[in-house]
């Protein structure tokens, strides 16, 4: 456990890739440390937050909630990997927290949990009152593409880690091995952030979380896995592979469901779910989608354009759920530093969460 102080797609080149992204590289070593442990109280409570940092933030860090399967450099089947997480909490005794979980961009490429704007976002919800929750997940880096593969291999060499129809449907459109890939990250970032959410749920007790109260969010690619993740049915992206084909599937709390709250998206897409819709046939939007805050730069951006936000803001206002676009004028991809009308992106998104989800602000 680590103490923090607490004041401290692809260019949209064609619709199926994300060729660069918002991101760095990075990493952390294993640590084992004891987290916090709380009796349970009943989840009929609305949580309190602070308007000002209050407490400390602790943090449990490379926290392993499943298995994933991926390659290295020598390997001709799939090997597990762990996938892991970061967890920040306040300094208090309360078991009625509300949860963040926030995913990293990195044009599904790359990308680190330990972002330094996520770092910081981390402590300015945790130090006022949230569990904040960063996740890495499986990028082209772990998949790794032996070039000139004819497609009867390629189909066997990623069999466990995305479905056959997938691939086919990438390899319609990948005209390097590079964008094969990221069409292929595109499919495990999801299956493992819908598990990085269901550990969070299995796992709510012990950090104080009310589960009733989920928020998730994430930029650029994190943006696009976050709108996925919160419309897309829950076995979607999880059933579509057995446990047969892949083992790891068992390490990843397939009897917890979530009820996703609020959804925060940084200079993202719907990108993800028009390829979901191109593959399955499936249009995933309906009037149980989460509520959605955006912040999204209006100045030429290749990666995640504008109108992208636009076309988010108008599904929204057809079915009638609440969303909030705030764009940030004379910005491009990457605004983490914008700020409206002397709010940064921080306090407006939590503005927004805090007062949609009726949250009690002191």
């Amino acid at each position: 456990m680590k103490l923090y102080n607490a004041n401290k797609l692809f260019v949209l080149f064609s619709l199926f890739f994300l060729l660069t992204g918002c991101g760095g590289n990075g990493g952390g070593s294993d640590s084992n440390s004891d987290s916090p442990s709380f009796s349970p109280e009943p989840d009929n409570g609305i949580p309190i937050v602070k308007a000002q940092s209050t407490y400390l933030t602790f943090m449990d860090e490379d926290t392993t909630y499943a298995e994933g399967l991926s390659h290295n450099n020598s390997s001709t089947t799939p090997v597990a990997i762990p996938l892991k997480l970061d967890i920040y909490y306040p300094s208090n005794d309360s078991t009625n927290r509300p949860v963040f979980m926030f995913i990293h961009g990195g044009g599904f490429t790359g990308g680190t949990k330990a972002k330094p704007e996520i770092v910081d976002m981390a402590s300015y919800y945790a130090s006022r009152g949230w569990v904040f929750v960063s996740v890495d997940y499986r990028t082209a880096e772990e998949l790794i593409t032996i070039e000139g593969m004819p497609q009867e291999e390629l189909l066997s060499y990623y069999k466990g880690i995305a479905p056959q129809e997938w691939i086919e449907h990438a390899l319609q459109g990948a005209e390097t091995p590079k964008q094969f890939e990221q069409s292929v990250a595109l499919y495990t970032a999801q299956r493992d952030s819908k598990a990085a959410l269901r550990w969070i749920v299995a796992n709510s007790e012990t950090y104080g979380i009310n589960t009733d109260f989920i928020t998730i969010g994430g930029a650029s690619a994190g943006a696009i896995t976050t709108i996925a993740l919160g419309i897309s049915n829950q076995e979607d992206f999880r059933d579509e592979i057995s446990v047969a084909d892949d083992p790891t599937l068992s390490t990843t709390n397939l009897e917890e469901t979530y009820d996703v709250k609020s959804m925060v998206y940084f200079w993202g897409s719907n990108i993800k779910l028009d390829v979901f819709e191109a593959v399955y046939g499936l249009y995933q939007y309906d009037s149980n989608d989460p509520e959605l805050f955006m912040a999204h730069g209006d100045q030429y951006d290749p990666v995640t354009p504008y109108e992208e936000a636009l076309e988010l803001q108008e599904i929204y206002y057809s079915l009638n759920i609440y969303s909030e676009l705030v764009t940030l004028y004379g910005e491009g991809h990457g605004a983490w530093a914008a700020t409206v009308d002397g709010k940064g992106l921080f306090e407006l998104s939590m503005d927004f969460i805090a007062e949609r989800q009726s949250l009690t602000v002191e």
